[in-house]
């Protein structure tokens, strides 16, 4: 599989209750991923949906091999049916909850180089009202 990157994906939690800092739920890497980039370009473009300059294609979950690399909160809690650990702070989720921040980063690094692709970050926010 030599076409597949190796680009570590690092997503964090921190709650508003005990947390003081962020503290990370999964640690993963590109490499795991099933379909290169080439061939999810590939699966893309095969019925004729042709790529422009500056489409994107998403790569979906991330998940790797081991528990703690698994790539979404529902691969996480398995479905609900396990407590997810929120770092040191005694704290624990099955699911997201208000007020929670999920932050995003990733990497590529070689020898002698490492590249950041910076944060990516949200608060889950209550639903409206109706």
């Amino acid at each position: 599989r030599n076409d597949h990157f190796s680009l570590e994906a690092v997503v964090s939690t921190q709650s508003t209750g005990e947390m003081n800092k962020p503290e990370i739920v999964s640690r993963s890497n590109f490499k795991h991923m099933y379909w290169s980039p080439r061939q999810q370009l590939v699966h893309h473009s095969v019925t004729g949906c042709n790529m422009r300059p500056g489409d994107l294609l998403g790569s979906g979950t991330i998940s790797g091999t081991e528990d703690d690399q698994l790539g979404c909160m529902l691969e996480l809690c398995w479905k609900g049916t396990r407590e997810v650990k929120l770092g040191e702070s005694g704290e624990v989720r099955k699911f997201l909850k208000d007020g929670d921040d999920v932050i995003m980063t990733g990497y590529a690094q070689g020898m002698g180089y490492r590249v950041g692709f910076g944060e990516c970050s949200g608060k889950v926010l209550p639903a409206n009202k109706v």
